[in-house]
């Protein structure tokens, strides 16, 4: 007669085990019933290729060069969209955040246009910019500066005016105060706002090469639609997947060496 493991014993092990084995569990499990699923003929080739397929298909892309060059064009595009939308929106949130005249004159406009659906631009910058790299980089510029304009100004807007009284009792003027508790108070904030900025320059590049892209990943993507290859697809999916994430990782990673000061928690 086998013992029976008892839950607290089974949950103690499982918190044991690696976190990234832990967090590899989720994924492996839903490829395995996708590929059962795809064996089985329960779902369609047509509808969606099976993992095995579409692991050949990004081989093959790999192999003659295809995913890397539109890797590249991608990539230019994200860098020099976040590039222009960080600067734009780090200015602003700085002439809005540390003068209440700089707020008068900036926020209320930026608030106003961060209502617009910044995708539903597109049809403009195609008419203002032409079907180019243009319009491209500056939706993603867009849907940068957006995010960061908010979360920097919140970040210089939520430092606590006892920090500001103490400097000042230190005899730190306007510049002191603003290089010495100003911007290091609102760095969490920043890098939050860039976390998130990021997330936006992926989900408007999708969008960006929609407009007439000879290039790019998005241009695989609208190639393959074409003949109804739902591998290809898959995989310029996962690969803006991958990009997303890689990226996700690295800010993370200059945040703990840039916050090293400021103590969080974890999780038990």
């Amino acid at each position: 007669m086998e013992a029976v493991v008892p839950a607290s014993v089974r949950r103690s092990r499982l918190r044991a085990a690696p976190r990234w084995v832990r967090r590899a569990v989720g994924p492996l499990l839903l490829l395995v019933l996708w590929q059962v699923f795809s064996a089985t003929g329960v779902l369609d080739p047509d509808v969606l290729a099976s993992p095995g397929t579409i692991a050949r298909a990004g081989a093959d892309l790999m192999a003659d060069g295809t995913l890397p060059a539109a890797m590249g064009v991608s990539l230019q595009r994200v860098v020099v969209g976040l590039l222009l939308g960080g600067v734009i929106g780090t200015s602003l949130a700085l002439v809005s955040g540390l003068s209440r005249l700089g707020e008068d004159l900036v926020d209320a406009t930026v608030q106003m246009l961060r209502t617009v659906p910044w995708v539903g631009l597109i049809p403009l910058f195609i008419i203002w910019l032409g079907i180019g790299e243009a319009p491209k980089v500056a939706l993603i510029a867009l849907g940068v500066a957006f995010h960061l304009y908010l979360n920097v100004y919140a970040g210089i807007r939520g430092v606590d005016a006892q920090l500001i009284e103490a400097g000042t009792s230190l005899g730190l003027g306007r510049w002191g105060l603003v290089r010495h508790v100003v911007l290091p108070g609102a760095l969490p904030g920043a890098m939050t706002g860039l976390r998130y900025s990021l997330a936006t320059a992926w989900l408007a590049l999708v969008f960006g090469e929609s407009i007439n892209a000879d290039a790019g990943i998005g241009f695989l993507m609208n190639q393959a639609r074409e003949f109804f290859r739902t591998d290809v697809i898959v995989v310029c999916l996962v690969v803006y997947a991958f990009l997303g994430l890689t990226a996700d990782v690295i800010v993370r990673i200059l945040e703990r060496l840039l916050l090293q000061w400021r103590p969080t928690f974890t999780g038990q």
